[in-house]
């Protein structure tokens, strides 16, 4: 029917678990447990979301599961025995058995639909496509219902499902009534322009369709033309109603699926009385109470579905769902953990890796896409609650501190939700989300959010209030299940918990742990480094679910030399050697429990210290690498470095928890100078680098609290090294300038001025000469152009001539000049490098250097240069250069915003250094002038036509508006001579064609919706025009009465803000051609396929409430009436010919059928070499059933 019409699509709304068909043998690894909740959900076939939301709101039906169950193996027979020929196995039923028995008692987290769907015949291909719930709801039935023939369930899906719909038409003149029944298992109800279900219902049971003027009905009585009534009602009402949302529907003018995603309530409890025929029987067999929502989720060509079910034997574990957001409080956060810990073990310590899962399971909502990006790694999230939680085990494992103050007041705290919800919040059924194989609580008010939207419910399964469970059926999982699949399920069940806990293979918990040993090591600087050049350690395999007792003996067997106590203690490598943490001294707990997993590393020593140095442990002592560097000895020229640098290196560790003080006491005297790098504009180039000195109070601060870090220097200065003119003092900065023989510029000359000549080798070798010239950081370079001019000799070259200096970045392009008025060190050079010596002038204090590029297309068109002054406006530079306009150009060289604020300056639009500017030639749009005929409608009226070029459309957005007034500046309009611009008329061309007429002279262009490359047509009128927003241009042909032609058509304004009904249309038709509204019929033509749709005459339904119901616009499906239709007339007093097409739209729709045929042998040709990518093609869904007759 629908075929793949709703195949999940690649995006993925929810993860689907996709079931393998696990092999149950011994080596594979045993289903997980059910959650908190207690339910099981259903795996994912990779395409069977639709079956398993149907499967379990067939299982939460209390009455359908247990006249299934009542079926034994006498009737329905063994599934042992289906593969002989001679047996009588009604498959079917029997996995559906199986099936619900195993969600209901096996403890494991999902079930598996794959032997049920085997019974169905599918092959992969139907569990791998999608198909429709509503379908598959109706064929499973009858697929049951063929399976139980013969059997006490025969009746089953009739009893529970069936009801009886009449439709009737009653007679105005003999009160003659004809009905027909109709059977229903659900009920199909628009959604397209209703409001709710009850909206839905009253329009088709109590609403009445008026049959008469030009929609007669022949009375079989009468047996002539009469007025008459037609109505339906529900004659029976079955125990379960189900009602299926006709959400899917076609565009019959787009000729395209869309999906209603638009608001449509229904309600948790209905009353169906005033939809019945009969009213007498108490109210409680008329009420329904809603107990499962099944939702889809995406749009019209895929999605996902889930099911929102309400357990109504309360056989679920349900916990109040918390309300978090991207922006929940801190405090909500830290109670779900804090109750998620206090749930634990008496060891209570929990993985960090773990409780992103735990969260999940509790609340539905994964941190790493709600809270990661706000609140960082849960880990960090839960370092930072340090008043709560407590890592253990090298930050792995987490638990609660001995004292942990709960979260009061507000919001926040979980209570005030169950405040929320009112008392008795605990008791009776409550609602769950069955996601695959996701189950998780929600509260009865979220099944509002599906009222709308792209995730909204699609089928609604109602039950009979008067339906009362036995007391005996609450919370009992067993309740009528027959006893061989009792057994079965607990048979099922120890062999899980054997497989989970015995004969599950060992590998899966065998880790790999690196012993270090002490006698290996030595304590230096704060960390333990190896007494070896090579790192001696020992790997030993361990099963992770042992105690650390039984590991700790292993460890004594492998060291049979080893005397005394031993300590085993968490260690990890860091840059400056290896730490220790925490001791492991429980040795009850697993490896497991204390976080120890696969390549963990362990230190072996006797607890107290390590080659005769006691050892400090734990983060706040966690070791920090960093490089001191001393001033050298330039003459020694030792370690390489003079010549080079004045600082000479050196790596060195340090405990994290040391202060600042005792670090200056092991690296020099107690006068000795530490200094941290001082980064600011200027320092890092130049010839000298800055250095802040530490005050006094910072001698009492650890390194951590520093925020030093791994690869942070520190420099080292003594006294005396203030003698020397490297380092130089002032208040708490220290100035370490770079040596003499390192004093130095290289620069380039470049003679050839044109910037498409960077880097393509095309200048000779006599224009580029090289020069290095002495300079530092406090050198001006004015200088330094000088001194470069002098010393290549170019005084005769740039006599007269601007020159400037120039970095180049590794491509060879020239970046902006440098200003002359500046120094090395406040231009941000670094010396020892090049600078290029260019013909230009070099911008002042206040100007700024800019790129600019003219004409269309980047990169068609030489990048120039031009020098403005800061204080210059965007008006200024469209005053200066008559018929330009400027827009920035981003890194990337593409184009950016248009500059439109004309009052701001350069300096503060263009914030960012080395921005480019694009100066476009013409304010207004070029014009293409050419006549535009305006179809078979408009005559030989010319027009003139033109096409915004892509960059003036998107930089005009906000800046004019394409009215008539606007328009008459372009320069192709100048000799256009009208009154006023009233009498111009403004087109958007679609294909080719008139679309719609552009109103309003001050709208900008963004709320027109122009995008690039829209063409625009321009026609000149004999009288003013000023179409309101509501009114529509449409073009009037009257048929020539005894012929297939028509009479010119004519313009005509209809108001539909007044009436945009058909019968308003057809009334402003008739005032405009002095015709009679009652014998005029009309038509709208379709250019694209010669084809005339009739604007039918049919009047509204009126409902017994005297209500007249809301009339649907002609601007809307079908018809979408715009600017420019041709609309055709019948005048049926003197033409008695009703049908509209012309000789001419016969020949052109012959012309079609010839072109869509060998359109479609050309399709078929593509389709067999493959060029054309295709859906998968649609097949009806079905299920195979044996014969029981």
């Amino acid at each position: 029917m629908f075929g793949n019409l709703f195949e999940e699509d690649e995006e993925g709304f929810s993860p689907v678990t996709v079931d393998k068909r696990v092999d149950k043998g011994k080596d594979a690894e045993p289903p997980p447990a059910r959650g908190t909740v207690n339910l099981s959900g259903i795996r994912n076939q990779g395409g069977t979301c639709y079956l398993n939301s149907l499967l379990q709101t067939l299982l939460f039906t209390p009455e359908f599961r247990e006249e299934l169950f009542r079926l034994g193996p006498d009737e329905l027979g063994c599934l042992e025995d289906k593969d002989k020929p001679e047996a009588k196995v009604r498959v079917i039923p029997l996995e559906l058995q199986r099936l619900f028995a195993e969600l209901l008692l096996l403890d494991q987290q999902t079930a598996s639909t794959a032997q049920l769907t085997d019974s169905f015949g599918w092959t992969s291909r139907e569990e791998s496509s999608q198909h429709d719930v509503q379908e598959l709801n109706r064929i499973l039935f009858s697929a049951l219902e063929s399976s139980l023939v013969g059997t006490s369930g025969s009746d089953l899906i009739h009893r529970l499902y069936h009801g009886v719909v009449v439709n009737q038409i009653v007679c105005k003149e003999c009160g003659n009534v004809s009905e027909r029944e109709e059977d229903y298992l659900d009920l199909t109800v628009s959604v397209s322009g209703l409001g709710g279900l009850e909206e839905a219902l009253w329009s088709m049971f109590v609403e009445e369709e008026v049959f008469d003027g030009n929609n007669l009905y022949r009375c079989s009585r009468c047996n002539v033309l009469v007025k008459a009534t037609k109505s339906a009602k529900l004659r029976k009402l079955p125990p379960f109603l189900t009602v299926s949302l006709l959400r899917f529907s076609f565009d019959f003018a787009k000729c395209e699926r869309f999906k209603e995603t638009g608001r449509y309530t229904f309600p948790l409890s209905a009353n169906l009385k005033p939809f019945c025929e009969q009213a007498e029987q108490p109210d409680s067999e008329y009420t329904y109470e809603l107990f499962s929502v099944i939702i889809h989720k995406g749009g019209c060509h895929g999605g996902h579905y889930h099911v929102y079910i309400k357990d109504i034997d309360e056989l679920g574990h349900w916990e109040m769902p918390v309300r978090l957001c991207v922006n929940t409080n801190i405090a909500v956060l830290v109670e779900i953990y804090r109750n998620i810990l206090s749930g634990q073990e008496a060891s209570r310590t929990v993985l960090v890796d773990q409780l992103g899962q735990k969260l999940l399971d509790k609340i539905g909502i994964s941190w790493n896409k709600k809270f990661r990006k706000q609140h960082g790694p849960i880990g960090k999230f839960l370092q930072s609650q340090s008043d709560v939680f407590l890592l253990v085990s090298n930050g792995t494992r987490v638990t609660l501190k001995a004292t942990t103050p709960t979260v009061a007041g507000g919001d926040a705290a979980p209570e005030s939700q169950a405040a929320e919800e009112g008392p008795g919040a605990g008791d009776g059924p409550h609602w769950f989300d069955l996601n695959d194989s996701t189950v998780t609580p929600i509260h009865e008010r979220d099944i509002q959010k599906q009222f709308q939207g792209k995730e909204s419910a699609y089928m609604l399964f109602y039950r009979k209030a008067g339906l009362l469970r036995p007391q005996e059926a609450k919370q009992n999982r067993g309740y009528t299940v027959p006893p061989h699949l009792l057994q079965m399920a607990q048979e099922e069940n120890v062999t899980l918990q054997q497989r989970r806990w015995g004969e599950y293979d060992a590998s899966a918990n065998t880790v790999q742990v690196r012993l270090h040993l002490a006698p290996q090591y030595r304590l230096e600087n704060g960390a333990l480094q190896p007494k070896a050049a090579a790192e001696d350690t020992v790997t030993l395999s361990f099963d992770r679910r042992r105690t650390v007792g039984d590991f700790r003996l292993a460890v004594y067997q492998m060291q049979d030399l080893w005397e005394g106590d031993m300590a085993l203690t968490v260690a990890r490598k860091l840059p400056a050697g290896l730490h220790l943490y925490n001791t492991l001294t429980d040795d009850a707990q697993s490896l497991y429990a204390v976080g120890v997993s696969d390549g963990s590393d362990l230190f072996v020593w006797n607890g107290r210290e390590v080659s005769g140095a006691p050892l400090r442990m734990g983060c706040e002592w966690e070791p920090v690498l960093l490089t001191l560097l001393r001033a050298c000895d330039e003459a020694a020229g030792d370690g390489g470095v003079a010549g080079s640098s004045a600082l000479m290196p050196e790596p060195r560790g340090f405990p994290g928890g040391a202060t600042l003080g005792a670090l200056r006491q092991a690296v020099g005297p107690e006068d000795t100078l530490l200094c941290r790098e001082e980064s600011r504009p200027g320092c890092e180039g130049g010839g000298g680098s800055g250095w802040r000195v530490f005050p006094p109070a910072d001698m009492q601060r650890t390194l951590k609290e520093l925020a030093l870090k791994d690869g942070d220097s520190l420099l080292v200065l003594e006294p005396q090294v203030f003698d020397t003119s490297l380092f130089s003092l002032t208040g708490d900065t220290v100035t370490v300038t770079t040596p003499s023989d390192c004093r130095w510029l290289q620069v380039e000359s470049h003679l050839c001025a044109a910037r498409g000549a960077q880097g393509e080798g095309g200048e000779d070798e006599g224009a580029r000469k090289q020069a290095k010239i002495s300079a530092s950081g406090s050198t001006l370079l004015s200088e330094v152009k000088l001194s470069a001019i002098e010393e290549l000799k170019l005084q005769d070259q740039f006599k007269g001539v601007p020159c400037c200096l120039r970095q180049a970045d590794r491509t060879g392009k020239l970046l902006p000049p440098v200003r002359e008025d500046m120094t090395v060190r406040e231009a941000g050079i670094k010396l020892m490098t090049s600078l290029v010596l260019c013909p230009g002038a070099a911008p002042g204090p206040h100007q700024l250097f800019l790129y600019f590029t003219v004409s269309p297309p980047v990169g068609t068109e030489a990048e120039m240069e031009i020098i403005v002054e800061e204080t210059i406006t965007v008006k200024e530079v469209s005053r200066a250069c008559e018929c330009w306009h400027l827009r920035k150009m981003d890194w990337c060289e593409e184009l950016g915003d248009a500059l439109t604020d004309e009052v701001r300056r350069l300096k503060y639009r263009d914030k960012v250094p080395r921005r480019t500017l694009l100066f476009r030639r013409n304010l207004h749009p070029e014009l293409l002038c050419k006549d535009v005929a305006f179809g078979p409608y408009a005559g030989n009226r010319p027009a003139l036509a033109w096409r915004f070029s892509a960059v003036w459309v998107s930089l005009a957005m906000e800046l004019i508006s394409p009215g008539p007034r606007q328009v008459l500046t372009l320069p192709p309009l100048h000799d256009l001579c009208v009154p006023s611009p009233a009498f111009l008329r403004v087109w958007l061309l679609e294909s080719r064609r008139p679309g719609r007429i552009l109103r309003g002279n001050l709208q900008p262009l963004q709320k027109l919706k122009l995008a690039s490359g829209t063409e625009l047509c321009v026609q000149r009128l004999q009288k003013e025009e000023n179409l309101g927003p509501k009114e529509l241009l449409l073009n009037v042909q009257i048929g020539i009465p005894g012929e297939r032609s028509y009479y010119p058509s004519q313009e005509v304004v209809w108001d539909t803000g007044r009436d945009g009904s058909a019968r308003g249309l057809r009334q402003a038709i008739a005032a405009h051609c002095s015709l009679c509204p009652d014998s005029l019929i009309i038509a709208k033509y379709c250019p694209e396929k010669y084809s005339w749709m009739v604007i039918s005459s049919w009047t509204q339904q009126v409902s017994k409430r005297k209500k007249k119901k809301k009339t649907e616009s002609l601007l809307g499906a079908p018809f979408h009436l715009r600017d420019g239709d041709v609309i055709g007339g019948k005048n049926l007093l003197i033409d008695s010919n009703r049908e509209f097409s012309t000789p001419e739209d016969e020949l052109g729709q012959q012309r079609l059928q010839e072109e869509a045929g060998t359109w479609a042998k050309g399709y078929v040709a593509l389709e067999c070499k493959g060029s054309r990518k295709s859906r998968k093609p649609e097949v009806a869904l079905s299920i195979n059933v044996g014969m029981f007759r």
